[in-house]
């Protein structure tokens, strides 16, 4: 019968904390960091669900959608100002092929079209049609009206209130 010893470890090595500058990190985020964005994403949550259910009533037309159909507006006009899929994906925070497949259904409902770049034949650059601004014009009031409501009903809860606040003072840059 082999005889087990038992040894007690001499001190555990325990590594140091390194400072959070001396690993180029920032430190650790605070319990008051973590609140925040759990109140951020809330409120993004609350109004973004508020839009949606507004639009799709109204206008058959999901929060993505109007999205899409709005960044593609405010470059519509003058050289250059259609975007390329993946400078879509990048302006409403969608991966590629989501974008891909949101813009896939748009166009078949004859809201956008896509067309192969004259300078780079890998390129394809999206645009709206007449119809897709006609739907965004129409859709425009129905979104900013849900927008304001789903504030006003954030404002009222206290965790959210300083983030209305601060969305309602947003100035937009020039």
């Amino acid at each position: 019968m082999t005889q087990q010893t038992h040894e007690t470890p001499q001190a555990a090595q325990v590594p140091q904390a390194t400072p959070a500058a001396a690993t180029g990190c920032p430190p650790a985020p605070s319990r008051g960091l973590a609140q925040g964005w759990c109140a951020l994403s809330a409120l993004h949550g609350r109004i973004e669900s508020h839009i949606e259910r507004a639009l799709q009533a109204g206008h058959d037309l999901s929060v993505r959608e109007f999205s899409v159909l709005n960044v593609l507006s405010e470059q519509h006009d003058g050289p250059g100002g259609h975007l390329r899929m993946h400078q879509v994906a990048d302006s409403v925070v969608l991966s590629q092929s989501a974008t891909t497949r949101l813009v896939t259904r748009l166009e078949a409902r004859g809201l956008l079209s896509r067309y192969l770049c004259v300078d780079d034949r890998r390129g394809i650059y999206t645009d709206v049609t007449a119809d897709g601004l006609t739907l965004l014009a129409e859709a425009r009031p129905t979104h900013d009206t849900a927008l304001c409501e789903a504030l006003q009903a954030a404002a009222k809860r206290p965790e959210l209130a300083p983030l209305v606040k601060a969305v309602e003072t947003l100035v937009p840059s020039a």
